[in-house]
């Protein structure tokens, strides 16, 4: 997602970069490819003209800010309209201050729906909730079956009533939230029915669900509803997205198959045209696929420049905080052995696929950079690890033992040549002296990641704040 809109524009600032002086002609050809740029991610005409028309007034005749090059200026100001176009800041799910929050999720037929109500059970069970996904698509086969699978996975109850009951969506929604406040689940997930099109029948019943829970049970139900968008069906979803706030009063949006490789532009229409902020992305089919909507972390992967709060986030997420205490400080005195090797590649897996933690770190999530990945081996790390798994736990602890008798024992026994045993120990040692390094580099680092350098870049360009002091060396225009 957004791999040809962060090409295309991370390709108009290295043209900049390349000049020696920028002109306004530069800057009005920068801001042509920009529009063309988005016009090919498939963003809603409407929004392109008012985006580059907001740009355009920033970049012309605005005073360069102290410390930064006029291409770093163009870029800020590209950047800042790029959060401003996602939302502007994070927004959060409401939840109720007395439980349960009911969360009513609505969108098309295929678009997610089913697969989010199991991942937000997740996402809340991880952060000590006690969730309640509940079926109210009557309609679509295999539906209830499949919020059963998903909720046996996640370890998660739903509120199900049988076929022959003949009870309404709105119905089995009231009684399962009742079930809820009977046995203490704290947020109700109503998965509802959705449809290939927009019809009649289903925002009545949509409608007829919101009424009935606000009536009979609470004016606050339901606390949030969600519209579930397929990030791949492009300017449709910006068409229906509007149809659905404007019966319902959509209290925001999740953009699902974000890892797809569609376009973008429906993530940068839809909030633009209804003003409903974006809550969520699925970035993934697993589980634990689902991260919260962040527009200013989107835009700097989108313009080049990582999103190195994310990655933090993760890192804390699936790294032992006593583990990682304990490898820092044996990093620090040289006595980083094989068995830290595996702990860390263990580690290293949690934090996803390699090629999704590459766009995060600045300067990596680019066209070079993805081709040059797209090479390596994918097995090579498991090939690494067989190596180390083929030795005996007294050379793990001590690579020191490893004479040329054992490296033909652990070639023979993790399917490698000799050779490639040589070359990977060779590595491994080179491996430590460059941590050895970087830790005595980086005192105080913080065991979690912390050491990861706050600021974001492009080329030079350190990430700015708005506002911030003016210089007077430059002015765009006239």
């Amino acid at each position: 997602m957004f791999e040809s809109l962060s090409d295309r524009l991370q390709g108009v600032f290295k043209k900049l970069r390349g000049k020696g002086r920028v002109t306004e002609a530069d800057v009005t050809e920068a801001l042509r490819e920009v529009r063309l740029a988005l016009l090919e991610a498939d963003v809603s005409l409407k929004v392109v003209k008012d985006f580059m028309a907001k740009i355009k007034d920033k970049a012309i005749g605005t005073d360069v800010l102290e410390g930064l090059s006029p291409v770093q200026q163009i870029v800020k100001i590209v950047n800042d309209e790029l959060v401003e176009l996602l939302g502007g800041e994070n927004v959060g799910l409401n939840l109720a201050a007395s439980p349960p929050t009911v969360i009513m999720l609505c969108g098309l037929q295929g678009s997610g729906k089913t697969t989010l109500c199991g991942k937000l059970a997740a996402y809340f069970k991880k952060q000590g909730r006690n969730p309640m996904m509940v079926a109210c698509d009557i309609y679509r086969p295999a539906a209830v079956k499949q919020l059963q699978v998903l909720g046996t996975q996640v370890k998660v109850p739903v509120f199900t009533l049988p076929a022959e009951s003949e009870k309404s969506p709105p119905t089995i929604a009231l009684e399962a939230i009742q079930a809820a406040k009977a046995n203490g689940n704290d947020i109700v997930i109503l998965d509802t029915a959705g449809r290939l099109a927009i019809d009649e029948e289903l925002m009545d019943e949509l409608g007829q669900m919101k009424a009935w829970l606000s009536r009979r049970l609470d004016p606050s139900f339901p606390h949030e509803i969600l519209l579930v968008v397929d990030a791949m069906v492009g300017q449709d979803a910006v068409n229906f997205a509007e149809q659905f706030n404007n019966r319902l009063g959509l209290t925001g949006v999740v953009m699902t198959k974000m890892d797809g490789d569609s376009r973008g532009g429906a993530a940068l229409s839809v909030r633009a045209v209804t003003g409903v902020p974006i809550k969520f992305m699925g970035v993934s089919e697993k589980m634990d696929g689902l991260e919260p909507f962040y527009p200013d972390r989107l835009a700097s992967r989108i313009l080049g420049m990582g999103d190195i709060l994310s990655l933090i986030e993760k890192a804390q997420e699936a790294i032992d905080e006593k583990d990682a205490v304990a490898l820092e400080q044996k990093t620090r005195e040289g006595k980083f052995d094989f068995n830290d090797y595996l702990n860390m590649m263990s580690q290293m897996r949690k934090l996803g696929p390699i090629e999704n933690i590459m766009k995060m770190i600045p300067g990596l999530n680019t066209k070079e950079v993805r081709e040059a990945m797209s090479q390596v081996d994918p097995k090579i790390m498991q090939r690494k690890e067989a190596i180390v798994q083929s030795m005996t736990l007294a050379e793990r602890g001590n690579p020191a033992l490893l004479n040329g008798n054992r490296r033909k024992r652990i070639a023979v026994g993790s399917g490698h040549t000799l050779q490639e045993v040589n070359q990977f120990l060779s590595a491994f040692e080179q491996m430590k002296k460059q941590m050895k390094q970087m830790t005595k580099m980086m005192p105080g680092a913080g065991a979690k990641g912390n050491a990861l350098p706050a600021a974001t870049q492009v080329g030079g360009l350190k990430k700015m704040p708005k506002g911030g002091k003016r210089g007077s060396s430059f002015r765009f225009g006239k």
